[in-house]
């Protein structure tokens, strides 16, 4: 009885290539960096020394009045870099739409302006803005400007493009300006995506505003830096549970009214 050899399918090669290269690529690092990958897991020791030290976290620290001028230094800093930014990213976004900007060179320089603010690491940013301007919260509120700006034009200007072109024919159709046609059938169309992602963008900055803060930035972020600096665990763990709860509940919000403005099926 002859036995039929069945071979693998290309699709199952593909899948052990890709294994095994990952593979390789993750013991070639470890062994780059002298790391023992199973270290993490047979010694604790690090970690249950830390969180000894960290608890009970101090908590009366809350009640200083500096740590509330720091939360609301961080929430200054996003929402004013929301609000610049946003503003930024949205003028740009006509310039660079296809649909709204017809000189071809003028939509390549504004794209390449944004695509090159996209790929600027954060931390290069407030780096940056600190040997300009010095250490605090305007070095941080300019740094989150540029990250705003790099992450939500390119966004905005697919919304502009992807807006309904019938709107727009029609006004054409009858002798319209392109102004006229912005105003009259591009806007109505982008205003409430343009609302709920400037919420979310408070969302995402008012999280990155945390880190920066650890880099100069001011803000809550920095009383963290301090407080570990200076090797107070417990004040920074109770700073860390102030965050945390900060994040959520403006995440919360956030999701509540971009709801409210798109829906939930926008949403999904």
């Amino acid at each position: 009885m002859n036995a039929q050899l069945t071979l693998p399918s290309a699709k199952y090669k593909q899948k052990v290539g890709y294994f095994t290269a990952s593979l390789f690529v993750t013991v070639a690092v470890c062994i780059y960096l002298k790391y023992n990958p199973f270290l993490i897991f047979a010694d604790f020791t690090p970690i249950q020394r830390l969180l000894g030290e960290m608890l009970p976290p101090n908590f009366s620290l809350l009640w200083q009045p500096t740590i509330g001028k720091a939360i609301a230094q961080t929430a200054s800093m996003a929402f004013l870099a929301t609000f610049y930014g946003c503003l930024i990213a949205f003028i740009l976004a006509f310039l660079t739409a296809a649909n709204t900007m017809p000189l071809k060179f003028i939509r390549l320089i504004v794209g390449g302006f944004l695509s090159l603010l996209r790929i600027v690491p954060p931390l290069v940013c407030i780096l940056i803005f600190i040997i300009a301007v010095g250490l605090g919260a305007f070095s941080g509120m300019l740094a989150l400007i540029v990250i705003t700006v790099g992450m939500f034009g390119r966004l905005f200007t697919d919304i502009i493009e992807n807006t309904d072109h019938s709107a727009a024919d029609a006004i054409y159709s009858v002798g319209a300006s392109r102004l006229q046609v912005i105003r009259y059938a591009i806007l109505p169309q982008i205003i409430p995506s343009f609302i709920a992602n400037c919420l979310y963008a408070f969302d995402v900055n008012i999280r990155v505003a945390i880190s920066l803060g650890i880099f100069g930035g001011g803000g809550i972020g920095y009383e963290l830096y301090m407080a570990m600096q200076v090797l107070h665990y417990q004040d920074a763990f109770a700073l860390i549970c102030l965050i945390i709860i900060m994040i959520v509940l403006i995440e919360k919000a956030s999701d509540y009214f971009r709801t409210m403005i798109l829906g939930k099926e926008k949403l999904r």
